[in-house]
């Protein structure tokens, strides 16, 4: 599965896939254990399963008859390489910032 960035933050702008995936960051759980811990229907989880799945962020095996989901370490990196990448800017910008600081009070 490719990761769009974009789909993946666009699937985690929903409260109820940002709910899902971080008890998924906690272990793999069936649609089943998901829909105990969220205010939706089961259908409703698993279609909120699905945008995670076509944004690359979750995948799924086949155990027995349920399917059990997970992160997906291909789509959490990234996503966060791409935030990586304004994180080293951001700290470019503070040490500027800070040396400019330092040398003003010169």
């Amino acid at each position: 599965m490719t990761t769009n960035v974009s789909d993946g933050l666009t699937a985690l702008a929903d409260p109820t896939r940002r709910a899902l995936f971080e008890r998924l960051a906690e272990r793999p759980r069936s649609v089943g254990e998901l829909a105990a811990g969220v205010p939706v229907s089961r259908p409703a989880v698993s279609q909120h399963l699905r945008v995670l799945k076509d944004a690359g962020l979750v995948r799924d095996r086949r155990e027995g008859t349920r399917r059990i989901y997970g992160l997906d370490p291909d789509g959490i990196g990234a996503m966060r390489a791409y935030l990586d990448r304004f994180w080293t800017s951001a700290l470019a910008a503070f040490k500027d910032a800070a040396e400019a600081d330092t040398q003003e009070d010169r």
